[in-house]
């Protein structure tokens, strides 16, 4: 059993590293003190992401992306996940369903997504629809050839900055018909309600969606109809794994802060990281980091062997919900060693403490990935996560 990384894993590693280092940890402070980065500087971004050839690392080099492994991507958005104010977010990663378009919609989102001259948003929870997409109030009704589209959607990341949506909906309000609709954001009945403030920084937005009576036609259907649930789940595990090397990015680089201020740091005489409450604290980081990133590589490298897809959801929710929880300990724990100096938010670990505890929530909350863990061990049994095939 071979687990070392191959020369290519470690040279998007690599690649990953300096393009943070370069372009993200340059703007944090920035982004922190003035909630937003300039367009020029955005704009310069979005080119150096295309010139380091990490643009659209999941989706195949035919469509203008990168072609890149699940265990490649997972190395590059680990260092990316290092940046505050997910900044990893100027890197563009076009939503997995949009690889299943007519050779039309291919044409017209995923290619110029993947080459940076798009960029969408998906667009699923609602006031009262979250955790249950059976709840979804936004409808699509057709009418003699046509869909009109009504509804809200909330939290639609970087919905500000996207010139499109990925809207789920049901056609003719029937839950057992769950549908993607491709919306250009320009179209007549489609306007942002309200952009909310959050408890962590955000590169983008997460502006709250109305559509009233959008008119779209069959071309806007992405997949087919009733397969909206099924492709939205296939967009979850693509973006829970991500979260989950964002989160072991995060952890590693607040564990990197605090090791090296505990050895710099003299109190009575000696290094902080001599006394047994705080070399204690950096242990368990250690192992927790550690745990997570076997968990993380190994499901990966699973999926890239031609994991089953039920197992794949299964272990997506696994390595998701231990990551984001990994995360928050970690970084908690590092600021407590930091102490003061953790809690200003020029310390990256202060930036970092904020920007972790929405992973706990997104895409999925902790209770939502347990529960689907507890089913699975019901329907296959433990060995579905204890086993090793």
């Amino acid at each position: 059993m071979d687990l070392k990384l191959s020369k290519a894993e470690i040279s998007w590693q690599k690649r990953a590293r300096e393009f943070a280092e370069a372009w993200l940890f340059p703007h944090e402070e920035e982004l922190e003190l003035k909630g937003k980065l300039p367009l020029a500087l955005l704009k310069r971004q979005r080119r150096a992401v295309a010139e380091a050839g990490l643009n659209a690392v999941n989706h195949a080099k035919k469509h203008g992306g990168q072609g890149c492994t699940l265990l490649e991507q997972t190395v590059i958005n680990e260092q990316l996940g290092r940046a505050t104010g997910a900044l990893w977010g100027a890197v563009w990663h076009p939503a997995d369903p949009l690889k299943h378009g007519t050779a039309k919609q291919i044409r017209d989102y995923l290619v110029p997504s993947c080459l940076g001259k798009r960029r969408g948003s998906f667009a699923i929870t609602e006031p009262g629809a979250g955790s249950d997409p059976r709840l979804v109030q936004t409808r699509a009704d057709r009418k003699r050839g046509k869909y009109y589209l009504s509804g809200e959607k909330w939290f639609v990341t970087s919905g500000d900055w996207s010139d499109y949506l990925i809207v789920h909906a049901h056609v003719d309000g029937d839950a057992d018909k769950p549908t993607l609709f491709l919306v250009d954001k320009g179209r007549p009945g489609v306007r942002i309600q309200r952009v909310p403030k959050f408890m962590h920084t955000y590169l983008f937005e997460h502006p709250e969606f109305v559509f009233d009576r959008v008119e779209l036609d069959g071309g806007a259907v992405l997949g087919e109809v009733g397969q909206g649930f099924e492709l939205t789940k296939d967009w979850f595990v693509e973006a829970r794994l991500q979260i989950a090397a964002n989160c072991l990015g995060a952890a590693t680089r607040a564990a990197e802060i605090a090791d090296a201020y505990a050895a710099e740091r003299v109190q009575f005489g000696r290094p902080i990281r001599d006394f047994q409450a705080i070399e204690f604290m950096l242990a368990d980081m250690a192992v927790d980091i550690m745990a997570t990133k076997s968990m993380v590589y190994r499901v990966a490298a699973e999926i890239d062997a031609g994991l089953d897809r039920k197992l794949i959801h299964a272990r997506a929710s696994a390595i998701k919900l231990y990551a984001s929880e990994m995360a928050g300990r970690v970084v908690d724990k590092a600021l407590q060693i930091l102490g003061g100096r953790g809690y200003m938010r020029e310390n990256p670990v202060e930036r970092l403490y904020r920007d972790v505890r929405v992973d706990r929530i997104w895409e999925g909350t902790s209770e939502i990935q347990r529960a689907v863990i507890a089913g699975q061990i019901k329907k296959r049994g433990l060995a579905t996560y204890t086993g090793w095939m």
